[in-house]
């Protein structure tokens, strides 16, 4: 089996990476597959469960073709400024076209030390890992855009974080994996040859209908707005949304301490390390706007040689982001409560929704698939809340040219039944660290299939009881 490998970004000048194999590891063991991607970008699952494929997972060999290299970025973490990050425990093996003609990294996640990993053992440990193939995988079958998992493999050797913990390797599929901290690196330099390449090259691939670095900006803008809206729509928090951790091609990237929302507030903080609550639930469009800022910024010496000029070119583009969120953000919450057409008072009448949710601790998940089944009341600790928003609701609904039967079905496409819970998350990881994946396996497939409602996932719908709660995630570096 050969791996018909196609690495635009190896072709890239020097200054944009290092050249280097993943550190091999003691005894890899596969964990998961994802085969049915493995197909979708043209690799045989079977050549990936084999001998050599797995040793090529575990980056203990390098196949033809690949051109292994750690990527080198800056970024913003929590607003402070770090001039030289870079990929401190991955390795982008190589670039594939698959039959859809869409161009892929493949990309070994935990694959030993780098120039960048800052005294750093580029190891990951299995829960991380865990978490993000189950999430990634959530997600894209959600329909947001994300970066995918293809493998989980054990290592054999142990990783230190706070404890020992079994290590493992996740080699993950991204549209790219050049972040707006890339940018960021080559306008710190002051490389602008280095910058208009970089440009070219995200063009070419992401936006290949894009006029020059403000086409870029644009579609970055517009593909940033879609995607908050989408996470908002599903209660998902990123977690840690650096500079360094935002993909251009608009893909939700980077799986650390991420979560799904049980009980809905807004301000709702689950990542250990956001102490402040930066990236706090309701903070995500306005740091998704702060971090594009910082792009603008980076492409200024490409967008017009006039300094004054190209800032109000890049800060008109910047102003259009609070209209493209809002819209965007309305498209998914009328469709989350069966509204096919729009009117002015929509907006508050989400709110309204929102509000009452939050004073009562109504599941976030739960109350909106509930809504297409009448059954919403139930999730409120004060069901008088929800009457009396019903009341707009249905006469509003009134107004909404759409049969019954359409709007129901078309609801519970917009709502999934079933999300990664944390405490599920938790239990899952809990028990593949004493070497047991099968309620890995069996979450992974119920997540898969998030707008299903089963027997067989019934209990994986319900949230968490008291003393289940998982309030803090962690980043596992």
């Amino acid at each position: 089996m050969s791996i018909a490998f196609d690495n635009s970004y190896a072709r890239l000048p020097g200054q944009f990476y290092t050249r280097m194999p993943p550190t091999p590891v003691r005894a890899p063991a596969l964990i998961a597959l994802n085969a049915a991607l493995a197909r979708e970008i043209g690799i045989d699952p079977d050549y990936l469960r084999s001998d050599e494929g797995l040793a090529m997972l575990a980056g203990n060999a390098v196949p033809d073709g690949a051109e292994p290299l750690a990527q080198v970025y800056a970024g913003h973490q929590f607003g402070g400024w770090s001039p030289r990050l870079g990929d401190g425990r991955a390795i982008l093996l190589g670039e594939v076209v698959g039959a859809d003609r869409r161009r892929r990294d493949i990309q070994l996640k935990g694959a030993g030390p780098t120039p960048y990993s800052r005294a750093g053992d580029g190891r990951a440990w299995l829960g991380p890992v865990l978490r993000e193939y189950l999430v990634s995988e959530a997600m894209h079958a959600m329909g947001i855009p994300t970066t995918r998992a293809l493998a989980a493999v054990s290592t054999g050797e142990d990783v230190h974080r706070e404890a020992r913990y079994p290590g493992a390797v996740l080699t993950r599929v991204a549209a790219s994996h050049i972040r707006v901290g890339t940018f960021q690196y080559f306008a710190a330099q002051g490389d602008v040859a280095g910058l208009r390449a970089l440009c070219a090259h995200a063009i070419a691939r992401h936006y290949p209908e894009a006029e020059g670095a403000m086409g870029l900006l644009t579609g970055v803008i517009a593909a940033q707005a879609r995607l908050v809206a989408q996470w908002m729509g599903v209660g998902f928090i990123h977690g840690v949304m650096n500079t360094d951790n935002m993909s251009i091609a608009g893909e939700t990237i980077d799986y650390g301490p991420c979560a799904f929302m049980d009980r809905y507030h807004p301000s709702t903080v689950f990542s250990s390390i956001d102490q402040f609550g930066r990236y706090a639930f309701d903070k995500q469009a306005d740091i998704a706007l702060w971090n594009l800022a910082q792009l603008a910024s980076s492409l200024l010496p490409l967008i017009d040689p006039d300094e004054t000029r190209a800032i109000d070119r890049a800060s008109e583009a910047l102003h259009a982001f609070p209209d493209l969120f809002r819209d965007e953000w309305l498209a998914v919450f009328r469709a989350k409560i069966g509204l096919s057409g729009a009117e002015a008072d929509d907006t508050a009448l989400i709110h309204q929704l929102l509000d009452r949710m939050a004073t009562t601790g109504a599941d976030f998940t739960n109350t909106f698939r509930a809504l297409g089944g009448n059954a919403a009341r139930d999730q409120f600790a004060d069901p008088a809340a929800f009457d009396q928003w019903e009341t707009a609701w249905q006469a509003r609904l009134a107004r909404d040219d759409r049969a019954p039967d359409a709007r129901k079905a078309a609801m519970e496409a917009a709502n999934p039944a079933v999300i990664p819970r944390n405490h599920r998350v938790e239990e899952a990881i809990r028990a593949g660290l004493a070497g047991d994946f099968g309620l890995f396996e069996r979450l992974l497939g119920i997540v898969t299939r998030p707008f299903v409602e089963t027997p067989e996932n019934s209990a994986f719908r319900r949230p968490p009881a008291r003393g289940e709660e998982v309030r803090r995630t962690f980043c596992g570096t």
